[in-house]
C-alpha cells in the first residue's frame, strides 16, 4: 500500500471521527436545550427583571420631560427660576390629561412623605393656568413648592436610574447636600430585618443540623427492615402540603394547646406560655418543615462511608469517640455541608412560616417583599430588597466556596 493511500484513508478516518463527534455534541446540545431553556425562562430572567426593577426609575422622567430637560441647568441650592416653573406647568397639564399625576405624587411621596396630595392639587391648579408668572402662582398654591429641598428631590428622581431604593433598603438616603446618610431612627428598619432573617436562618439550620445528623447516623446503620420504616417518617411531612404542616403548629403550640397542656399538667409552668406567635415557634415550625433537606445528604453520604474504616481505627488502640470522631465525621462534612447550605437558603425565603407562626418582630425579609409587591405597590422596593438578600446569598456562598470548597459537596 502506498504511502498516499496510507495518507488518505487517516484523513477519511479523522474525518469521520471528527463528524461523528459533532452529531454526538449536536444530539447532547438537543437533549440539554430544553432545561437550559426552561433555566432561562423561569429562573434568570425573572432574576434579571428584578435586578433591573430595583433601579428603574421611569416616573419623572416620562411624565415631567420638560421639567427634566429644565433642571439641567439649575444650580441646587436657589429655588429654580420662573422658566422651570413654567415647563412644571405644561407637564402637569399633560400629567393631568393623562392621569399620571397621582403616579408622580405616588413616586415623590416615597422620598418626600405627603408630596401625593399637593401633586394632584398642583395637577388640577396647573390645568386653570393660562399664562405667567407660574413661580408665583405655584408658590402661593403651596410652599412645598417654595422648598429647595423639593426640587433636589425632583432633579435626583428624574433620571431614568435611582439608587434610591436600593439605599433605602440599606435604611440610607441622600442628604439635600448630596452625600449618603442613615434615614431617621423611626425609619430605621430593614438592616434589623436582614439580620433577623439571618439569624432565624442560622438557628434553623443549626437546629436541623443537630436534630438530623443522629437521626442519619441511624439510618445509614441499622438494617434495611428498620432503616427503611424509619425513613418513610423522615419522608412523610413531604406528604402534606406546607401551609398544612404550618397550621397544626399553630394549633400544637398555641395558648390552649397539646404542649402547654403538658407543661401544666406536669407542674413545669404554673401559667401557659406564649409558644405561638414568637421567635421560639417561628424556630421549631421552620426545623419541621427543614429537617428533612438537611438530613437526606448527610444520610447518603453516610451511606457511602464502609463501617471498616472505624474498625480498622478501633483495631489500632482508638476508643469509640476518637474513632467517630477522627475517622467517620470527617467523612461526613460534605453531606453536611450541602444539608447545612441547603437549608439555609431555603430559610431566607421563608415567609408562609413566619407569617402564620411568628409573631410582629419575628417576620423575615420575603414578608416585606410581599407587602411592598401587594399592598403597597412599590415594585422597585420590593425588588430592591430581593437583590440586596440575592447579593447577601452569593456573597455567603463565595464564603462557603473560599473556606470549605463548592466541589466538597455532595448531594447523594
Amino acid at each position: 500500500m502506498s504511502v498516499t493511500t496510507v495518507s488518505e484513508d487517516r484523513a477519511t478516518l479523522k474525518s469521520r471521527l471528527r463528524r461523528a463527534e459533532r452529531m454526538q455534541r449536536l444530539r447532547a446540545l438537543g437533549l440539554v436545550l430544553p432545561l437550559f431553556l426552561f433555566i432561562l425562562v423561569v429562573f434568570v430572567t425573572p432574576i434579571a427583571i428584578l435586578l433591573t426593577r430595583a433601579v428603574d426609575n421611569p416616573e419623572i422622567a416620562d411624565n415631567l420631560p420638560l421639567t427634566t430637560t429644565a433642571l439641567k441647568d439649575w444650580n441646587g441650592t436657589d429655588v429654580p427660576d420662573e422658566a422651570v416653573f413654567a415647563a412644571f406647568a405644561e407637564d402637569l397639564k399633560a400629567a393631568q390629561k393623562s392621569k399620571a399625576t397621582g403616579l408622580l405624587g405616588k413616586r415623590l411621596n416615597y422620598e418626600l412623605p405627603g408630596t401625593r396630595s399637593k401633586m394632584l392639587q398642583a395637577g388640577r391648579a396647573a390645568e386653570r393656568m393660562t399664562e405667567g408668572p407660574f413661580k408665583d402662582a405655584f408658590l402661593k398654591l403651596d410652599p412645598l413648592w417654595g422648598k429647595t429641598e423639593t426640587w433636589n428631590v425632583i432633579e435626583r428622581a428624574s433620571h431614568r436610574t435611582t439608587s434610591f431604593y436600593l439605599l433605602k433598603a440599606l435604611d440610607r438616603q441622600w442628604s439635600p447636600t448630596g452625600s449618603i446618610e442613615q434615614v431617621s431612627p423611626d425609619q430605621r428598619l430593614f438592616v434589623d430585618v436582614f439580620v433577623r432573617t439571618l439569624g432565624i436562618s442560622v438557628g434553623v439550620t443549626l437546629a436541623t443540623l443537630i436534630l438530623g445528623f443522629p437521626l442519619a447516623y441511624i439510618l445509614a446503620t441499622l438494617p434495611p427492615r428498620h432503616s427503611n420504616l424509619l425513613m418513610i417518617l423522615v419522608l412523610l411531612p413531604f406528604w402534606t402540603s406546607l401551609l398544612v404542616r404550618t397550621t397544626a403548629w399553630v394549633v400544637v403550640l398555641q395558648t390552649e394547646g397539646p404542649v402547654n397542656d403538658l407543661l401544666l399538667w406536669l407542674g413545669v409552668t404554673n401559667e401557659p406560655l406564649q409558644l405561638i406567635f414568637s421567635r421560639f415557634g417561628t424556630i421549631v415550625a421552620m426545623t419541621h418543615i427543614q429537617l428533612p433537606f438537611t438530613l437526606l445528604p448527610i444520610y447518603s453520604v453516610m451511606k457511602t462511608i464502609s463501617p471498616n474504616y472505624v474498625r480498622a481505627a478501633r483495631s489500632l488502640g482508638a476508643g469509640p469517640f476518637s474513632a467517630f470522631w477522627s475517622i467517620y465525621f470527617p467523612q461526613t462534612m460534605p453531606g453536611i455541608a450541602a444539608g447545612c447550605l441547603l437549608t439555609f437558603i431555603l430559610c431566607l425565603g421563608y415567609y408562609i412560616t413566619p407569617a402564620l407562626v411568628g409573631g410582629p418582630t419575628d417576620q423575615m425579609i420575603s414578608y416585606f417583599v410581599a407587602l411592598y409587591t401587594n399592598r403597597e405597590l412599590n415594585w422597585g422596593q420590593a425588588s430592591a430588597l430581593g437583590a440586596i438578600l440575592l447579593a447577601a446569598t452569593l456573597v455567603l456562598y463565595a464564603v462557603y466556596n473560599k473556606l470549605v470548597g463548592i466541589d466538597k459537596m455532595k448531594l447523594g
